[in-house]
């Protein structure tokens, strides 16, 4: 592959890699270090993007280097609810997040998640169940939804509240996003990107984080590559619509992984 093809591939499936590195992380400038350490590995050697396609061979990179450093978040601790987070992660079966991740917010196949991880295929079907039992075992939380559409939002309503979380409200506007969020406060909040007053969801959460302090977010998009530019603060969650019940399950129970652990129950 010449440099122009390989510059072409990479800047294709940048932000896909990206969005992946931030969720397994639970943090932004986490998961970019380890994107940027997979780039170094590919200029240094540009045969790691031979023989599969451009995605696997990219995503493959980054976990030979993940599995490299032996830390599943950051090195030190950085607060309390990463510390939290950290022991939460030490209780699961090796891999299966990274397999979890793949399989639903990445949309591998279990063929390619088997040639990005280096295991069977077997091997890769049975860690994505075995995360899908592991973390939805684990934590329970209140939940906003904010979404215009009703059909989606009773849809998101009925997988967030058949994994045991408590839904506070569905706002369709910024006005009832801020006004439901300070009646009852969500310790996860799922956002549309467009809502039916014209205003955006990425600013009511924005708003909201003003208000209330850290949350964790998890944006629903038809186009996530538009919330992955590197040009500002990003989500560390994005679903791309349309979703599957498999993709909300898996960003919701992500999501509460990296969010600070009180007020929610432990089961």
């Amino acid at each position: 592959m010449n440099a122009a093809d390989l510059a072409q591939s990479i800047s294709r499936e940048l932000p896909y890699l990206r969005r992946y590195a931030r969720a397994l992380t639970g943090s932004q400038s986490a998961g970019d270090n380890y994107a940027a350490a997979t780039l170094e590995a590919i200029l240094s050697d540009r045969s790691l993007m031979d023989g599969a396609e451009a995605r696997v061979c990219l995503f493959r990179t980054f976990h030979a280097i993940w599995q490299s450093s032996g830390q599943p978040v950051h090195a030190e601790p950085q607060s309390q609810h990463e510390a939290r987070a950290q022991t939460h992660l030490r209780g699961l079966t090796p891999n299966s997040r990274e397999a979890l991740l793949l399989r639903t917010i990445e949309e591998q196949r279990y063929d390619q998640i088997a040639q990005i991880m280096q295991i069977s295929q077997e091997e890769a079907e049975e860690l994505v169940q075995i995360a899908l039992e592991e973390m939805g075992q684990s934590l329970t939380g209140k939940v906003m939804v904010i979404e215009d559409e009703t059909i989606i939002a009773m849809d998101l309503k009925g997988i967030v509240q058949a994994m045991g979380h408590e839904v506070t409200g569905i706002a369709r506007t910024h006005k009832q996003a801020i006004e439901l969020a300070h009646d009852k406060r969500p310790e996860l909040i799922l956002a549309d990107i467009q809502l039916a007053d014209g205003s955006s969801g990425v600013e009511a959460v924005n708003e909201l984080l003003g208000d209330l302090g850290d949350l964790p977010v998890i944006f629903i998009t038809a186009f996530p590559e538009r919330l992955l530019t590197g040009d500002r603060p990003e989500p560390a969650f994005l679903i791309s619509k349309p979703y599957s019940e498999e993709q909300v399950r898996s960003a919701v129970s992500q999501a509460m992984f990296f969010a600070s652990t009180e007020g929610l129950s432990t089961v």
